[in-house]
């Protein structure tokens, strides 16, 4: 038997004779006669060659400008990715799947009513609640939840937790918060339950807070403090960083204060907050991009991280979303939103090695053995970046639009060439945070490292694209192999398929709320935080963060609801899902 290792030569036909006895020989050294036509193009494409190579030396933008009309053409006709297959979005509630989501917020909502009602945090497989301070709480659970009620029209809910508010909630705390936190959180959640309601007792809650808040920006900087006494009206710095400030959270409360300034005219909030993005631009770095850290009295950026996660995430998202709020009027916020995003685009987009998946690295200073500083990448992306994919999307619509508004989907034609770069980046890393949700539970980790040539990991189990450090079954459970319940990659896909229409985005929303049901969900009620997100059976923090019934369950509502809840041109969400609408700005704003 022939071996079936050993691949049959296959022989070349053999000419016919031409009647005189000289048919072309099928072997042998005969040469191959070249024709003149062969001749004649392999000619004509060596000159063509030469010139192009002449012309890009001496024109180089024309020959930009013509790759650019080619390419343009391409795109005329090649539908952007990840708009389906649609040329106009059709938006049907999904009454079903929606409904479920609202069935998870009442088991989630029930259950701390009835063991924690008014407590800061709640603590499911406990059934009790804690404060974030001795001297008592100011209900972060159930100022952050109310505007979800009042979205999914529990409407019994809504009173209990409004009544609460009116009779319960106190901010004359002898005790330190955190700045950002209660803006966010707090101040952006009763602002928003005033937007959606018109109830006074909301606004003047709102205001009585931001009263509280606002000497924290009384530094010699500007910046404000990491902490808040909120009794005493003082600012107060963060022992563990008592010259610092993190760079996302003093830029992370401007939404809020501005919509309380359009509401009640006190310009002071606007300003206060409005000074603190005009020191940050005065600081930018010749990379366009932001550290973690700042010197809270000089007002520079400290040597530190670079990076779109924790400390860093929730600059960039603002920076749009100021000028979505203001109806695009403050250019200032575009100005700096481009130039940020081709800095992110340039510095810290990277893609692994086999699947090619997108991804955003880190930039860690370190110094030489000369004591100069050297920026390492490092291929490590947190779950919070999973906001970033829907925020480009959202971006290249606005900033990157050749009209506006643009269809939805959007055409090639609409974007800009920045513009369609965005958009690409988003789509694919709303993909590869789809691929982080390949774990055994279905929830994806924390934190997320990508595989690069260097990191001495070919021999061993670890996977081609990424891993999850200390993520191995058995052992004790790391930081990054956790899921504490984040609305981050949610978040992209309600954004995204506002934008489109496409149905995977409601898919893949789907897929990871069936997830939290399965393996976060207490029967008892509530939900815990999940420590190892690639281990079966698996093992519980016991804590339901705030963000569960603010934000993921939220967008996971508005993902499956039709596109007249809360639309894209009428709402900007602060970066706790808090709705504040869109406005014009009745005084003058902005700056250069």
């Amino acid at each position: 038997m022939a071996d079936p290792t050993v691949r049959k030569r296959k022989t070349a036909p053999t000419r016919p004779s031409n009647g005189a006895g000289d048919a072309t020989p099928t072997g042998g050294n005969a040469p191959t006669k070249r024709t003149a036509g062969s001749v004649k193009l392999s000619t004509i494409l060596s000159l063509l060659l030469i010139a192009i190579g002449t012309l890009s030396y001496q024109q180089p933008r024309l020959v930009q400008g013509i790759i650019d009309s080619v390419s343009s053409l391409i795109w005329k006709f090649k539908p952007l990715p990840g708009t389906g297959q649609n040329l106009v979005a059709e938006f049907i509630p999904d009454m079903e799947r929606r409904d479920a989501v609202v069935r998870a917020f009442q088991h989630a909502w029930h259950a701390y009513e009835s063991d924690a009602m008014g407590d800061d945090e709640y603590h499911p497989i406990g059934h009790t609640g804690s404060n974030l301070t001795a001297a008592g709480g100011i209900g972060y659970t159930v100022v952050d939840s109310l505007d979800t009620m009042i979205i999914m029209r529990l409407e019994d809910d809504y009173k209990r937790a409004r009544e609460w508010i009116a009779t319960k909630l106190d901010f004359e705390k002898d005790a330190d918060f955190n700045t950002f936190e209660t803006t966010i959180r707090v101040l952006g959640g009763l602002l928003s339950a005033y937007s959606l309601t018109g109830d006074d007792l909301f606004l003047e809650k709102a205001q009585d807070l931001a009263d509280r808040i606002l000497p924290a920006f009384d530094t010699p900087s500007g910046l404000p403090t990491s902490l808040i006494n909120l009794a005493l009206r003082e600012g107060v710095m963060d022992p563990d960083n008592p010259e610092l400030v993190s760079t996302a959270e003093v830029s992370t409360l401007q939404l809020e204060f501005r919509y309380l300034a359009h509401l009640t005219d006190n310009e002071e909030y606007w300003h206060k907050a409005e000074k603190v993005m005009r020191i940050i631009k005065n600081a930018r770095l010749s990379t366009g991009l932001a550290s973690i850290f700042m010197n809270k009295d000089g007002g520079r950026y400290a040597l530190s991280a670079i990076r779109l996660g924790s400390r860093g995430d929730s600059y960039y998202e603002y920076l749009l979303k100021q000028y979505i709020q203001t109806n695009m009027t403050e250019h200032v916020y575009r100005e700096m939103y481009d130039d940020a995003m081709d800095s992110v685009a340039e510095h810290l987009i990277s893609r692994s090695q086999k699947a090619k998946l997108i991804y955003t690295s880190e930039l860690v200073p370190q110094r030489t053995y000369t004591s100069d500083i050297a920026w390492r990448l490092v291929p490590k992306q947190d779950h919070l970046v999973c906001f970033f994919g829907g925020s480009l999307m959202l971006g290249a619509t606005i900033t990157g639009a050749t009209q506006y508004p643009i269809s939805v989907p959007p055409r090639p034609e609409q974007l800009t060439k920045q513009g369609k770069r965005d958009w690409v980046n988003g789509v694919e890393l709303i993909k590869t945070c789809m691929k982080t949700h390949e774990t055994k539970t279905g929830l994806a980790p924390e934190i997320a490292h990508f595989r690069i040539p260097s990191d001495n990991l070919d021999e061993t189990i670890a996977p081609d694209d990424w891993y999850i450090k200390g993520g191995k079954p058995g052992a004790e459970a790391s930081y990054d192999a956790r899921y504490i319940l984040r609305p981050e990659t949610v978040e992209s896909l309600f954004i995204a398929y506002r934008l489109t229409g496409d149905p995977r985005y409601r898919e893949y929303g789907w897929s990871i709320f069936q997830a939290i049901e399965k393996y976060c969900r207490i029967e008892s009620g509530g939900y815990a935080s999940v420590l190892n997100v690639d281990e079966v059976p698996v093992k519980y923090e016991d804590k339901m963060e705030t963000f569960l019934m603010s934000e993921t369950l939220k967008y996971l509502y508005l993902l499956f609801d039709d596109d007249k809840a809360l639309p894209l041109d009428k709402y900007v969400f602060n970066t706790e899902a808090h709705p504040l609408p869109i406005f014009y700005p009745t005084f003058r704003t902005g700056f250069s």
